[in-house]
């Protein structure tokens, strides 16, 4: 192969060393780190847009891969690129795997702050009841009417005026007392009534949209870095560009002998991958390469290490740790650990049962006492288990009307919000920096080989473009 050839692109149809007058050396030293650079970053930022978008399934119908997928690894079928069916497309990792990342995010983040109990306590029980009884104040009236109208229409019709009265005022003055002996009580027991894993993984498993926006909130700076860092192609470029110029001069073409002249044995193995190949081989590297580089110099080390050791000393997530667990801190006060997640758990979750049953309980109580003089009487009139009937609605009820009575008071919400805002970001704030990175790291690190597998073959192919224009 001649050096016209060898310098020719686009099928031999441009000879850039006659176009330019720069000798292939020049050449290959100019384009091929430019090359370089722009491979590195179109394999770090499609990596970055993998590892969240598109947050919902995207794809299409492909005959014959239902029958296929069977016979696919296991590794290969895991992938985010098959739905039932036989439909191939694409889904960002992480939404993709909200149910493992939610979890990994409560195991190294929400769990470390504090248990169900801290998070309750720092909404403060004793609000969240004076807030349950002001609200349910005005509706006491329609409330009591609501049960009694309900269980026995015929007693309530009949009772005087003065008697029912008596029975409002007695309800309404002991309103706040009765809730605050449940939420005591619910306070105590909270463990037993919440399950802070359950309800995250839960709440951000049918939120995929949130976990993307938690996640990239956490991360958002270091992940504009692994974008930017793709330019580190520049430096690897010059490489494979020297050893290209290594295999040219290196070799005679036509009566020009050779300008470099090697040992046999190092002369064969200089040449035993073709220019070519060398081309492809060296953008599939670089892909790689600049992939590993950006996630070790944003996740190592968390402490920081001599120079010798990691040339940027300390790792960029670690460094940021301070403005990083308020960021997160915030996201799980006002998106995660909400007051109407936290009653939604309590009061339908797998325990809301339990929950609904101690406020009942409260409210039988105090229905029974509240009665007094009237108690036999209208046990009487409308027996035992009615009776019983009309204390245990009153309890289911005031524990399903009380969660809109509770959110839907945005300031009572934002301040309790604030509240767990403050815990979060004062727990993450104390974490052990090597704890802390491996918040976001674990969120990366499950798909970190598809990373690198795409930069490998995106580098591969802006090498054939590469030989496409410039020649081998």
């Amino acid at each position: 192969m001649n050096a016209e050839i060898e310098a020719a692109g686009f099928f031999g149809l441009l000879n850039w060393e006659e176009m330019t007058g720069l000798s292939k050396f020049w050449v290959d030293m100019i384009s091929i780190p430019i090359f370089s650079a722009v491979a590195g970053l179109i394999t770090n930022w499609t990596g970055v847009i993998m590892l969240f978008a598109p947050v919902r399934f995207t794809g299409f119908y492909v005959p014959g891969l239902k029958t296929l997928f069977p016979l696919l690894p296991r590794k290969v079928q895991i992938l985010p690129t098959f739905a039932p069916g036989g439909i191939l497309g694409f889904q960002g990792f992480i939404p993709a795997r909200a149910e493992k990342m939610a979890s990994l995010m409560v195991d190294n983040a929400v769990a470390k702050i504090g248990t169900a109990k801290d998070f309750f306590d720092q909404m403060d029980p004793r609000k969240i009841s004076a807030q349950v009884a002001h609200v349910a104040l005005p509706n006491v009236r329609s409330m009591v009417d609501s049960i009694m109208t309900t269980e026995h229409p015929q007693l309530w019709a009949d009772m005087p005026p003065r008697a029912r009265e008596a029975i409002y005022a007695r309800v309404e003055a002991e309103l706040p007392a009765i809730t605050d002996r449940a939420f005591d009580f619910i306070g105590a027991n909270i463990d037993q009534l919440l399950d802070v894993k359950l309800m995250v993984v839960g709440y951000l498993r049918r939120r995929p949209e949130l976990l993307k926006d938690v996640i990239y909130g956490l991360g958002a700076p270091e992940l504009r870095f692994m974008t930017r860092s793709g330019v580190l192609g520049f430096p690897f470029g010059v490489v494979v560009a020297l050893w290209l110029s290594l295999l040219h001069y290196s070799s005679p073409h036509g009566d020009t002998p050779a300008m470099i002249e090697l040992p046999g044995w190092l002369h064969t193995l200089v040449h035993l991958v073709p220019a070519w190949l060398v081309v492809v081989l060296g953008g599939a590297v670089v892909g790689v390469l600049v992939n590993i580089i950006a996630i070790k110099v944003v996740f190592e080390p968390a402490n920081p290490q001599p120079r010798y050791k990691y040339p940027w000393g300390v790792a960029k997530f670690a460094k940021r740790q301070y403005q990083a667990a308020a960021d997160l801190g915030h996201a799980i006060g006002y998106q995660i650990v909400t007051l109407d997640v936290v009653t939604e758990q309590l009061l339908d979750g797998p325990s809301g049962d339990k929950t609904r049953a101690v406020i009942a309980h409260f409210l039988q109580l105090e229905i029974d006492r509240i009665l007094g003089p009237l108690r036999s009487v209208t046990r009487l009139a409308v027996g035992p288990r009615h009776f019983d009937a009309i204390q245990a609605t009153a309890g289911a009820s005031l524990a399903t009307e009380m969660k809109p009575w509770l959110v839907e008071d945005v300031e009572f919400s934002q301040s309790t919000a604030a509240s767990v805002d403050e815990l979060a970001t004062e727990k993450l704030r104390e974490l052990p920096p090597e704890e802390f990175v491996e918040m976001l790291y674990t969120a990366i690190e499950q798909d970190a080989w598809l990373l690198y597998l795409h930069g490998g073959i995106l580098g591969a192919l802006v090498g054939g473009v590469h030989l496409l224009v410039f020649g081998a």
